[in-house]
């Protein structure tokens, strides 16, 4: 295999695996960008992307502008990495949940384009949060797509397609599966470049993965105990699916669904014993194993019922 010249664009902990692999392969990164450091933590100090932080390490120069579009509000950040990108001469430019859109100028300098390495099966799940809502909406499989890009949402041609089965993950856990996996095809793709077959992507079975949002995580209890449950798995580890109770949100971090006549009001304390929590739902009970109240930490209920005392026939909101 040949090494190619690889301007990497990624942000988040799912691109820095794919960065990590791409270097282990042997190609030269030439650049990397990643987004302008944000604040952090309980102290809010500025922190550095999980692919910056990996770039600094094996020294590779990197770029954060804040836009990439040179007509844009931020033109001379744009020009500034326009410049770094034509010196860095890239065969391939390899990007993985970057964050900003590619202008046309972008996708057309590398030699071979750019490739995306895009967390689901598409056309389904395109956009912003496609682990999440693939777990949300109850898909059996998901999967990675190495796509050519092309100026339009996550619509390129595909070049590899590979399915995962989702079974009982979260979103924490399929998030570094599909991590792993994306970083073994982007492997693959690159020792294929110029050969691999372009399959455009079919115009049915489309859908889009929205962000997800911080006001999504507010359990509904009128809706039926197993999309709750999905919901508590997808919002694993953020946002976090909650519901008041007692004036205190508390998180809930697992649960799982129990076939039952429920007669009593949605949200309504069924049973609480050390094993799991019985809330009434639409048409069944979802029994939650893990809860934490504001400011704690994530516990069993065993451990969560030493601190806060639940009863049957409370009602959470």
């Amino acid at each position: 295999m040949t090494p190619l010249k690889v301007v990497f664009a990624g942000t988040p902990e799912f691109a820095r695996v794919a960065l990590e692999a791409i270097a282990a392969a042997g190609h030269e990164i030439t650049l990397v960008l990643s987004q302008p450091d944000r604040p952090a933590g309980r102290g809010m100090k500025l922190q550095a992307s999980p692919v910056k932080q990996c770039a600094v390490a094996h020294g590779w120069p990197v770029a954060q502008p804040r836009s990439l579009r040179l007509d844009g509000k931020y033109p001379e950040e744009a020009a500034a990495a326009r410049e770094a990108l034509r010196a860095a001469r890239p065969d391939v430019m390899v990007v993985a949940a970057y964050g900003l859109i590619l202008p046309q100028w972008v996708l057309d300098l590398p030699l071979h384009g750019c490739f995306n390495i895009h967390a689901s099966l598409l056309p389904r799940w395109r956009g912003a949060a496609p682990i999440h809502r693939a777990i949300e909406a109850g898909d059996a499989q998901t999967g990675i797509t190495i796509m050519q890009m092309d100026a339009g949402l996550d619509t390129g041609d595909m070049l590899l397609r590979e399915a995962a089965d989702i079974g009982g993950d979260n979103t924490a856990r399929l998030h570094d599966r599909l991590a792993e996996l994306g970083g073994r095809m982007i492997v693959r793709a690159l020792a294929g470049i110029g050969s691999l077959a372009r399959t455009p992507q079919p115009a049915e079975g489309v859908t889009y993965a929205s962000k997800v949002e911080k006001h999504e995580a507010q359990i509904d209890w009128n809706q039926p105990a197993d999309a709750i449950v999905r919901r508590i798995r997808a919002f694993d580890p953020f946002p976090g699916a909650n519901s008041p109770l007692d004036g205190e949100t508390i998180k809930l971090w697992a649960a799982h669904a129990v076939p039952a006549e429920v007669s009593a009001a949605p949200g309504t304390l069924l049973a609480v014993t050390d094993s799991g929590v019985a809330v009434a739902a639409a048409g069944a009970t979802v029994m939650v194993t893990e809860l934490q109240r504001p400011g704690g930490k994530r516990l069993a209920v065993a451990d969560f019922l030493r601190g806060f005392d639940l009863k049957a026939g409370q009602l959470f909101g």
